[in-house]
């Protein structure tokens, strides 16, 4: 793997114009983009299934002024994105591809939905993380992903990654965050009432044919939609196939050598190879790049992201990010062991920490965080000392309302979750103390001083709720405070938390174009690296919702750009 060889013999190599490692967002973007200009791609994917950590994300996207944003009237300026920017990545921040960002984001956007079947909304409301921050807004940089009819890929569905139980309902079915709070409003709302039976006959005649609903929605229709779009203009993917090592031409690289089915093959690429294999948080270099709390830490990262990007650059002198905010994008997970062996995480991102009645308590059984804060900020705080990991808590109203986790709301059985230990069940707080291992008297005196703010609507400890952000996040029909609640209704309920993440934030160091740099700060020749496999440009600070994916598909698609001037110049 660490080694770069030397360019084959013509007759024994494979061309094509462009190869992308990888098929996630950032992968997708290049190569279609590629394809769209004309350039003959290749796809190499380690995975037996395409789609990486894209097809099971939120596939949300944040980007500065968008078209969708112009429509609805929107004003958003560039010095005020950068003012945010500035703010929250601190030290930090790299003007130069901040800047690429801002100025091509749109660029990219209004292309991929132009040529592709890639199709985004603006979210009506959707507060960037730190909405306090100077040049922060609560409107017009997040776009959800519009849904999508699986069908369309034909054979293909079947290769698509599939989210795990833990995102599905009923076994098979695809929910995004309105559908989510429809489920959850459709005792109070005939229309939340209506729009679920819809969703729930359109599932039951998918299953008549296919092993899932083949309604798509959030990270999976995005991968789709390009997909779809890839394979119609000829794009080609190679499934079990691994990146050995580069190939150089006098500095260049020209190629890459596959290992497919046990047998290595040269490729030869004419105008480059783009890196985009999703980062290293699967790999076992990635606990050295990450704080020790002396607890269990689960990604959400598949193992085919072991760093592979990494090891190829480094075999060709290229420089890897340092001295970052974070690594990783950090997320809070909890994981149901299965009595098969089996294992499944969930990420607790937006649908449980910051309803009402749902806090997170340390092992002193203290809050010790904004449980509606990002989830990259709730990570930051169980890192500290004695909160890894943490149980977030919850009594039966609010089980009932809102679920937990993996546990799902009424009229859901449970019991298997509890039986599995993945459930924590009690009559009395005192009991869950006991069960969950915390300090009963410390937990009953948390409740005490939450349930009396709580009842007046104002969080004094952390003041959750008290933001736009959070409020995004609560429940609407809530008042006074849509993010509080007491907990005073038995049975009691918990799970456990660890710390976890959703990829790793340090990659290789590129410019503008994407164009990997040497260590002297150099541009390699024909290498890209895109995605979680590009040095994050946010420094591995977590601005707002899709801050992975706007980056993801910018700098796929600038890549592909350069990628396909280089080849014009050479005709």
């Amino acid at each position: 793997m660490n080694t770069a060889v030397q360019p084959p013999r013509a007759d024994s190599a494979v061309t094509y114009d462009l190869i992308v490692l990888g098929s996630g967002a950032a992968g997708f973007a290049a190569a279609t983009t590629a394809a769209c200009k004309g350039l003959k791609v290749l796809m190499v994917e380690k995975a037996a299934s395409f789609g990486g950590t894209s097809a099971i994300s939120g596939g949300a996207v944040w980007i500065h002024d968008s078209d969708q944003a112009r429509s609805a009237g929107i004003q958003d300026s560039p010095e005020a994105i950068r003012t945010y920017l500035r703010k929250t990545i601190g030290s930090g921040y790299n003007a130069e591809l901040v800047d690429a960002f801002i100025e091509h984001g749109r660029e990219a956007l209004r292309f991929l939905e132009t040529h592709t079947d890639l199709a985004y909304a603006l979210r009506p409301f959707s507060p960037d993380y730190y909405p306090l921050e100077e040049g922060a807004t609560d409107r017009g940089r997040a776009l959800e992903m519009v849904e999508y009819d699986g069908r369309r890929l034909g054979e293909r569905f079947k290769d698509l990654r599939r989210p795990p139980e833990g995102m599905l309902l009923f076994g098979g079915m695809m929910v995004n965050r309105v559908d989510i709070q429809h489920f959850l409003s459709l005792r109070r709302s005939p229309r939340s009432l209506w729009h679920c039976l819809k969703l729930l006959a359109r599932y039951g005649l998918d299953r008549l044919r296919f092993e899932r609903g083949t309604r798509l929605t959030v990270g999976n229709a995005l991968i789709a939609r390009l997909a779809t779009t890839a394979f119609t203009k000829g794009v080609e993917l190679s499934l079990n196939s691994s990146a050995e090592s580069l190939i150089l031409d006098q500095g260049r690289v020209c190629g890459v050598r596959v290992r497919k089915h046990g047998r290595l093959v040269d490729l030869h690429a004419r105008c480059g190879v783009v890196c985009a294999m999703g980062g290293f948080a699967a790999g076992e270099q990635a606990a050295n790049y990450r704080p020790d709390t002396g607890s269990e830490h689960l990604t959400m990262s598949p193992p085919g992201n072991d760093g592979a990007a990494l090891a190829l650059g480094s075999a060709v002198d290229a420089a890897a990010g340092a001295g970052l905010a974070a690594n990783f994008f950090w997320a809070p997970v909890s994981e149901l062991r299965r009595p098969n062996g089996e294992r499944e995480r969930f990420p607790h991102l937006v649908t449980d920490r910051a309803k009402p009645g749902i806090i997170a308590v340390n092992r002193a059984g203290q809050r010790f965080t904004n449980e509606a804060n990002s989830y990259h900020s709730f990570v930051q705080a169980m890192q500290r000392e004695g909160n890894a990991p943490c149980w977030l808590i919850c009594d039966d109203e609010a089980m009932g309302r809102y679920g937990m986790g993996l546990a799902r709301p009424r009229p859901v059985d449970n019991r298997a979750l509890m039986e599995a230990g993945y459930l924590f069940r009690a009559e009395t707080p005192e009991q869950l103390a006991r069960v969950m291992g915390v300090d009963p008297q410390g937990l009953a005196a948390t409740l005490a001083r939450h349930n009396e703010d709580a009842r007046v609507g104002v969080d004094r400890e952390f003041a959750k709720g008290a933001t736009s952000y959070n409020q995004s996040l609560g429940d609407p029909h809530h008042q006074p405070n849509p993010c509080l609640a007491p907990l005073t209704k038995a049975p009691w309920y918990a799970i456990r938390i660890h710390t976890g993440d959703l990829g790793s934030a340090r990659g290789l160091v590129t410019d503008a174009n994407a164009n990997v740099l040497d260590r002297q700060g150099q541009p390699i020749a024909s290498l890209y690296a895109a995605g979680n496999d590009m040095n994050s440009i946010m420094d591995g600070t977590y601005p707002g919702p899709g801050i992975t994916i706007g980056p993801g598909l910018t700098f796929g698609y600038l890549a592909a750009c350069h990628a396909a001037g280089r080849l014009q110049s050479n005709h």
